[in-house]
């Protein structure tokens, strides 16, 4: 895989799926994106992830959470060109459930990231971009009843 930096579009793999993307039509952009965390997230932890298959549903779960309350949107010349449609909110957790699988044990792209200087970077890109998926609720500052 050729990696550039630690952006979740700065690799040779997520800038040919922003590729992809541009190339198919509005309403299969989508589907396109749900594919891709779908084969991630349904990896068993067993199994082992290839980091094309992660550095996909990397940059995939970073679209989605681009359209969260909180995201940053997708600004890097190696992401998509063309419009994406409005994400449905049931993304967000199989971008989550994507995400924890690329994190963990059995991972090629978690792999090879914690062989550089630049891993604590790239779990720390990626603990942000889950947390804008699936913000910790606010605590609740209300008494649950009086005594």
């Amino acid at each position: 895989m050729g990696t550039w930096d630690i952006g979740h579009f700065d690799n040779d793999t997520a800038a040919d799926f922003s590729g992809t993307l541009d190339e198919a039509a509005l309403e299969e952009r989508e589907g396109l994106v749900r594919r891709v965390l779908t084969v991630v997230a349904d990896t068993g932890a067993e199994d082992y992830l290839d980091s094309d298959e992660a550095a996909e549903a990397l940059a995939a779960a970073a679209l989605v959470a681009a359209q969260c309350p909180g995201g940053e949107p997708v600004t890097t010349a190696y992401g998509p060109d063309e419009p994406l449609p409005t994400f449905p909110a049931d993304l967000r957790p199989l971008a989550v459930e994507a995400l924890d699988r690329i994190v963990a044990d059995e991972s090629e792209l978690a792999e090879l990231w914690d062989e550089t200087e630049e891993s604590a970077a790239w779990r720390r890109a990626v603990k942000d971009l889950r947390a804008v998926l699936a913000p910790e609720p606010e605590p609740d500052t209300e008494p649950l009843f009086d005594l």
